[in-house]
């Protein structure tokens, strides 16, 4: 059964609203996934067949879609951002609203479209803060069946060699590929994602378990010379070994 759904997500970055604004139309790759610049005026085309419906840069963008291509549990998607200076525009403060229609299984698609919105936008606070504008090198999948327990996030923890009364904001030493030791900032953990922040990328953990989905990962990396099919390659083998057992 048809339902309408609204998240309402809101932070404070610290970067002026020229930078937060371009990171929302076109640095996407830095902090979500990689998506089509939008057209830069109402009436516009934005990503995934979208419509601009509001362009008022750096302050509001808004875009919407109906009947989402390649997502059968979705008729309507509209994503509103509105960003506004704070501390005389040396910050910023960004109120992130996704609305729309969700068709079947309402309660279990909000709650993972909710949590999923709260991980992305503090994202974007990490990329903004510390790779703005950085070119970026993309890849995300997901795991082994086997990673779809209820109980299989936690196999990611351990991977990872993370204790479970580590808290975000803790510098760690974490298990990467091929035995790696990887120097980061635990930006982000709760018992759905894990947020690795290291020199140069962006690591993000995904316990879409939860919704009954594979685990996932993505990777933003922002080294020069950064290779995202050898990211890929390299992460997708850590993860299914996790899950080997």
């Amino acid at each position: 059964m048809s339902k309408e759904f609204e998240i309402v997500c809101e932070t404070e970055i610290d970067a002026t609203p020229d930078e937060v604004w371009e990171a929302v139309t076109n640095g996407t790759g830095g902090w979500l996934w990689p998506m089509e610049a939008p057209e830069p005026r109402e009436g516009g085309r934005g990503p995934f067949g979208s419509t601009i419906t509001t362009w008022d840069p750096p302050h509001r963008y808004v875009n919407r879609v109906e009947d989402v291509d390649g997502i059968s549990e979705q008729t309507l998607n509209q994503l509103d951002y509105t960003v506004e200076p704070r501390d005389g525009g040396k910050r910023a403060w960004v109120r992130y609203v996704h609305s729309g229609v969700f068709v079947d299984d309402w309660d279990n698609q909000y709650d993972g479209a909710s949590r999923h919105n709260d991980f992305y936008l503090h994202t974007l606070r990490e990329y903004v803060t510390h790779f703005a504008r950085r070119p970026v090198a993309f890849t995300t999948f997901d795991g082994p069946e086997a990673s779809m327990t209820p109980d299989a996030f936690t196999a990611v923890g351990r991977a990872l060699g993370l204790a479970e009364d580590t808290e975000a904001g803790a510098r760690v030493r974490v298990q990467g590929p091929e035995g790696q030791l990887l120097d980061a900032v635990l930006d982000f953990r709760n018992p759905y994602f894990i947020g690795l922040r290291t020199d140069d990328a962006l690591i993000r953990f995904f316990g879409r378990n939860h919704w009954g989905a594979p685990v996932g990962i993505s990777v933003h990396d922002f080294a020069a010379g950064a290779d995202a099919q050898a990211d890929e390659l390299a992460w997708k083998g850590w993860l299914n070994a996790a899950f080997a057992a």
